[in-house]
Order: C-alpha cells, then structure tokens, then sequence
C-alpha cells in the first residue's frame, strides 16, 4: 500500500516546529546539507550586476529578472532593437523561482484546458495547449543558438500512478487527451511493466508517459539568458528594490525609471508591490538533492532517459536525475503563511526537507543510503482563478504575465515571447491565445485567504490519506478542494 510521507507534517508555523529527529543520528546528510539551491551552489560566485544608478528614461521597463522578465526582454530586443529595455531585479537573475525550481521544460499550462476554452472556445484552448508543447523545443533552440549550456535533454516526463484511484484518474486524463486530439506521440498510457521502464517506483499501477517535456539547469538557463539579453542591448541592473509600478514610471530603492511601457514580471514577489498583496498567492515548494549515484542505482531504478518523474497524488511531488546524476526531488508540503508572508525561515524548514527525503526513498528504497547534500525552497505564485495569464493596456502601457502555479519553466518562455509579441504590436499565432488578456479576481483578504488555503491543504492532505490507506477514490474531499481552487 502507498504511503504518503508529506501529510504528517504539523498544521503550523515551520520556524516554530521542533524538529523531533534533531537527537537522532542522520545517515542521509540532510541536517549537513548545503541550504543553498543545487543549481545556484553549482554556479560558483556570482558577481552581481550594478544598481540601477539613478533616474532613467527608458523605452520598456521591465520588472524581475527571471524567467518570465527576461524572456520578455529577449523577444522585446529581437522585435524592438532599437528600444531601450531596462530589466530591475532586487537580487540577481534567478534568485527566486527560476533558479530555485525542479528543473522540469513541461509543455503544459496549470489551468485546465477547459477553463480556457470557457474564455474562448475549445479551438483556442487547442492551440493554446499546443503553443505550449512547442515551447520547450523554443528553449532548447535558443539555448543551442546563444551557447547556454544548461543540460537542457528531452527525455519526456513519466507520471506514476500507485493507488488504484490514480489508476482511474489517468485513464479518464488519456480519454480526454484522444478527445482533445491528442495521440501517442504526445501522450499515452503505460501499463506497470512499461511504467517501470521508464521508473521502477513501487507499487506501480500503471502510469503516462508525457513526451512535450525536458530536464535541465534552471540556474544556468536564466543566467545565460540574461547574458543573452544583454548582448542583444538589453540592460539589466541586479541590487534594485522597486517599490511600485504605475503607468509610465517605476519607482525603486536608488531611483525612478520613467517608461512608456512597464512590465511586471515578478510571479510570487508581486506581493511586495504597493497593493498587489492578494494579487498571487505565494506557496512554498521544497527541494532535496542527493550526492552524484553510481551506474549500478540508475540500472536499479531507470531513468535511463532522465525524463522527469512524480506520480499522480494530490500533495504534489516532482523529480528529475541531473546530467551529473543526482536525483533533485521536492514537493509541496509547508504551510501557506498569514498575510502571505515569505519567510526564508520557511524556505529551509528542516523536517519538511526530512519528509521530503523519505518520500524519495519509499518511491526508491535504493536511495535510502544516498547521502543528501543540498536541500532548499522557494515559492511560486498561484492566480485565484489557477490560470496563468498574459496582459497588456496599451492605453496606460501596463503589461504583466505570469502566475504559473509552479509550472513556469516552459510556460514562462511562452509567456515572454506573447508579451514581447504584444508589446511589439506584432500579430501571430500566439497574441490571440485565450491566456492573452485573461483576468483572474484577487484573494480574499485575511483571515480569509489563510482559512481556505489551509482548509485546501488539510482536504488534499486527508485525500492522499483516504486513497493509500482504502485504495478508493475520496470523492467528496477531491471535490471540495476542486471548489477551493475555483474549479
């Protein structure tokens, strides 16, 4: 029977839980790990970029140096050369979530294709949905022809199923894909043999390979991105805390940038703009990585191919085997924090990576010896409606794109080169797809939006539990977290 090792953690503040393996001898090295994310560790020094050095004019403004600001400012000088494009970061490109994440190019979108289709029709959401498959081959293209060498390989993704409920789930997920149009070449079902050639869990059942998928760096990526920017005449001024964005300026900790455009790009952070706290919902996701594996692990396990890998219960899990051949993990289990805070406390909450780690090892009880040399976190933004979204005024020349839902790798590239697209006034096959110009309302105000996430967690939570330990179906508890999510 499958267990799930994330529910058992405590409803409450991490920095205030005790760790209640702290006098227990720790083989698998997590109370020693390195609390810095892999990717960026393995980057060596960073030399950070200098601060904005005053008032500016510019032509685009751009607002956070990750994925999604810098893609946008990639496209933008490609389409624009001429403009001057000002991209702000408070930290360095990739301090937040784009260095930080698990690494997975996922050709998917975290809304449902059906919300979109409500927003436009089934056609729209199609091409949507294969906008966003060829979107990590547009990685990989501009990866190879700007010489960023981040490891990007496309060895798919395989989803276990290992309850029977999961096992229902993903057949009904293949029926709608045939009826959506979509064959085996982009997704299909594999029964347990098949499955566990691809990653020999436990407790198989049966499980979908999804080939629009690719495993690499995230760290690499977005730095060599931003040097890719800059050599196309971007600039890029990293230590600059901006306070606000309004129409045609934004104001920051060493000055005021005065812009026709400006952009928000800064996915959970948007917080921390003046009003635009219940705009995202900041959740936590945690990762481990274990030392480099030898051969002999990888002819027990798989992942020959390093497709990404999770299985199909409700507290996410997602995993990839490195091109150094570690395997990086991590889920999301810590609590949703009051006001929507972002602790970095919370980010390095010891006994969820401890959890985080078990869960690894009962997916692969090989691992059990492998030592844990670096855990971290972070934290993604979540829309109230869980669609991500691509918007521009011309009017007041405010644009924004994000809210991902922890799938923004892939979609971020999309997103940015849509937004440029926009911008540019450029018509193509992407500036008319249902996520351009989709609005989603704000989060309740407190206490709230803390009651209902937390009531949302608890519900997943109870229905992992329900489906490992009965192997049924918990109906009632999917469908009210499916409510809470606004679906």
């Amino acid at each position: 029977m499958v267990s799930s090792p994330l529910r058992r953690e405590p409803d409450r503040e991490p920095d205030r839980e005790p760790d209640p393996s702290a006098s227990k001898p720790d083989p698998s090295g997590v109370g020693e790990a390195t609390t810095t994310a892999l990717w960026i560790d393995q980057l060596g020094t960073i030399d950070a970029r200098p601060p904005l050095p005053g008032d500016l004019d510019a032509d685009i403004a751009i607002v956070g140096g990750g994925f999604s600001g810098l893609w946008t400012a990639y496209y933008l000088a490609e389409l624009q050369p001429d403009a001057r494009i000002v991209v702000l970061e408070q930290h360095v490109c990739g301090y937040g979530a784009s260095g930080r994440n698990g690494g997975w190019a996922i050709g998917e979108l975290a809304g449902a294709a059906s919300k979109y289709a409500k927003l436009s029709s089934p056609q729209a959401a199609l091409r949507l949905e294969r906008a966003a498959f060829a979107s990590v081959d547009e990685i990989g293209r501009v990866a190879a022809a700007e010489g960023i060498e981040c490891g990007f390989h496309r060895g798919g993704n395989i989803r276990l199923a290992r309850t029977t409920p999961q096992a229902d789930r993903q057949r009904a997920e293949i029926e709608s894909a045939r009826a959506h149009g979509h064959g085996d070449d982009v997704i299909r079902l594999l029964d347990p043999d098949e499955a566990r050639t691809h990653f020999a869990a436990t407790d198989v059942r049966s499980g979908i390979f999804f080939a629009p998928c690719a495993s690499l760096d995230p760290a690499r990526l977005v730095r060599g991105l931003a040097r890719a920017a800059e050599q196309r005449g971007v600039t890029i001024h990293e230590g600059t805390t901006v306070r606000s964005i309004e129409p045609g300026r934004v104001e920051t900790d060493h000055g005021t940038v005065r812009a026709a455009v400006t952009v928000g790009a800064l996915e959970a952070y948007t917080r921390d703009l003046q009003g635009a706290r219940r705009d995202l919902l900041p959740v936590y996701s945690l990762m481990v990585a274990t030392e480099p594996l030898p051969a002999s692990v990888f002819d027990e396990i798989g992942l020959h191919d390093r497709p990404t890998f999770a299985d199909d219960r409700y507290m996410v899990i997602y995993g990839q085997r490195t091109d150094d051949n570690r395997i990086a993990f991590g889920g999301r289990g810590v609590p949703y924090l009051f006001g929507s805070k972002i602790d970095r406390a919370t980010e390095l909450h010891e006994p969820s990576h401890r959890l985080i780690r078990d869960t690894l090892v009962e997916l692969a009880p090989v691992l059990r010896d492998a030592r844990i040399t670096h855990r971290w976190g972070g934290v993604l933004g979540i829309p109230r409606n869980w669609l991500p979204s691509v918007r521009f005024d011309r009017a007041s020349g405010a644009g924004t794109l994000g809210g991902y839902v922890g799938e923004g790798v892939a979609a971020a590239n999309l997103a940015g080169r849509t937004l440029a697209e926009v911008i540019a006034g450029v018509e193509t096959e992407r500036t008319d797809l249902p996520w351009v110009g989709a609005s989603a309302r704000r989060w309740e105000p407190e206490p709230f939006r803390w009651l209902g996430v937390r009531a949302s967690r608890r519900i997943l939570i109870a229905a992992d539990d329900r489906e490992a330990a009965r192997d049924r179906e918990a109906k009632v508890a999917t469908w009210v977290a499916g409510l809470l999510r606004g679906d």
